[in-house]
């Protein structure tokens, strides 16, 4: 009986870390650069992640672009990746 349920449980556990991976290479949230000059105005944040690239303004717009190619990658993202 402990057996079984161990072995559910474990199962349980497996499979919500894969949907958590699954989850976490999809977001672009892998590398993050804040631009923030001496005017709050044109702040701005920079996710980079696996497969797209995000630029989020002060004003709350954000804009996503896939990226066209792995070598326009930073080193860092194409070794994760």
């Amino acid at each position: 009986m402990l057996t079984a349920s161990l072995e559910s449980l474990g199962l349980a556990l497996s499979v919500l870390g894969s949907l958590l991976v699954m989850v976490a290479c999809g977001l672009p949230m892998w590398k993050v650069n804040a631009f923030i000059e001496s005017n709050l105005v044109v702040a701005q944040n920079i996710w980079e992640g696996l497969w797209m690239s995000c630029v989020v303004q002060s004003t709350g717009q954000m804009q996503c672009k896939l990226h066209d190619s792995v070598l326009a990658l930073a080193q860092d993202l194409q070794t994760a990746r």
